[in-house]
């Protein structure tokens, strides 16, 4: 966990830096585990090619959850997100070979409320995809 981000400190418009999340297919077996979503597309080649799919792909909420987790990582609180939502705009094709795909999420302080709340702004990229858009995080920071 990283040191707990003050709000004091914080400026709108500040950059929070990228960080790459690398997804292989046995993280999309374990997140089908947890979630219980066996839906074969994101998990079975075969089966993902024959309904028109480039290949296996992310769940849409790994791909959600892992930008949440910039999120928190970044405040250095899993508790302090008080809002979340984004749009899925794109998919995260995850290739059957050692290196898989790759989430890069980067973020932008976009505005500061009141009882220490801050807005930010999220990009989430696989290749040269955007993943997600319109996300947003509400944070309350120390």
């Amino acid at each position: 966990m990283t040191a707990t981000v003050k709000y004091d400190e914080i400026e709108v418009g500040q950059q929070i830096p990228a960080v790459d999340y690398p997804v292989r297919r046995v993280n999309l077996v374990m997140y089908a585990g947890a979630s219980g979503d066996f839906n074969p597309i994101h998990w079975n080649e075969r089966h993902a090619k024959a309904v028109g799919l480039p290949d296996v792909i992310a769940h849409g909420m790994f791909t959600m959850a892992e930008a949440g987790r910039f999120v928190t990582d970044w405040a250095g609180d899993p508790g302090a997100m008080v809002d979340y939502g984004v749009r899925f705009s794109s998919m995260v094709v995850v290739p059957d070979n050692d290196e898989g795909a790759v989430i890069t999420v980067s973020g932008v302080v976009e505005e500061k409320l009141d009882d220490n709340r801050v807005v930010v702004a999220l990009t989430a990229r696989s290749g040269d995809a955007r993943v997600l858009s319109r996300a947003r995080a509400t944070v309350r920071l120390a």
